[in-house]
């Protein structure tokens, strides 16, 4: 995903016809000059999904039982029971921005663990919200719903900054945000002001704005932040996964059809 195939880039490939991406993120290409060089431009995106979404209920599980910090303290030799008083995820409500791809098995995987879960998805039809036994809400009502908000979003200018300072304060007090999805989707400006007067009760990212991650971010500093440098797709059966799905695509172009996962399919003749 650092890789940005840019107008340069397509520009210095004289021969390219396809760019394939072995993930779900397309926004490092510029698939409009892409398109308008008849280049096709693909995705892998299901190959990923089950261990994005895992990573997400890791998160989950990593701030109600505060497992990093008790873990660096045991590791330092010292025994700490009372400091480590963790929360129970049994019975709280997860509110999802985005039930795609990943955000489904993450519903799945949280219902499972006896969570109520509720979801703000534009594209989310009544039919798959209720296989799915989610609560379909507007933005306004998921931030006032959710103990825990989790995002798993395309990042586009629509969802760019989705939660902010205007709105980050009108999220129920002490929730929890996780964003293993795109950094972008959450202003961490507004995600360090409101850990800092506790209003959000803790944040964990796997993913941020600018990667790498500035050392010296006070958003990494702070006592309920955690956070891991990209990582939600990196398994082995998931890099295993893209880099046979986005082998198979490229041979389905090069054989004279487009696979499903072409991203700009309709634009193309």
């Amino acid at each position: 995903s650092n890789t940005k195939v840019d107008k340069e880039i397509v520009d210095l490939a004289k021969n390219l016809k396809i760019i394939g991406r072995a993930g779900i993120g397309v926004d490092n290409i510029d698939i409009n000059y892409a398109t308008s060089k008849g280049i096709i431009v693909m995705n892998t995106p299901h190959g990923n999904s089950i261990t994005t979404a895992e990573h997400t209920i890791a998160m989950i599980l990593s701030l109600a039982r505060q497992i990093p910090h008790a873990n660096a303290s045991t590791k330092e030799g010292k025994w700490e029971k009372s400091k480590f008083i963790g929360t129970e995820i049994f019975g709280k409500c997860l509110g999802l921005i985005g039930c795609g791809n990943i955000g489904s098995i993450v519903a799945d995987r949280a219902k499972g663990l006896k969570m109520k879960v509720c979801v703000f998805d534009p594209f989310l039809t009544d039919d798959m919200s209720n296989q799915l036994g989610v609560e379909k809400v507007n933005l306004e009502q998921l931030f006032e719903l959710s103990d825990i908000i989790s995002l798993h979003t395309p990042l586009t200018e629509t969802t760019k900054y989705i939660i902010n300072l205007g709105n980050i304060f009108s999220i129920k007090k002490g929730a929890w945000i996780i964003n293993c999805a795109r950094g972008g989707l959450v202003e961490e400006k507004a995600l360090f002001n409101a850990l800092e007067c506790n209003h959000i009760g803790g944040v964990a990212l796997d993913v941020f704005e600018n990667e790498p991650v500035d050392p010296s971010s006070s958003l990494l500093q702070h006592p309920h932040f955690h956070g891991t440098p990209h990582i939600g797709a990196a398994t082995i059966e998931a890099q295993r996964r893209v880099g046979l799905d986005i082998a198979d695509a490229v041979l389905v172009v090069l054989n004279g059809s487009l696979p499903e996962t072409t991203v700009n399919r309709s634009s193309l003749s």
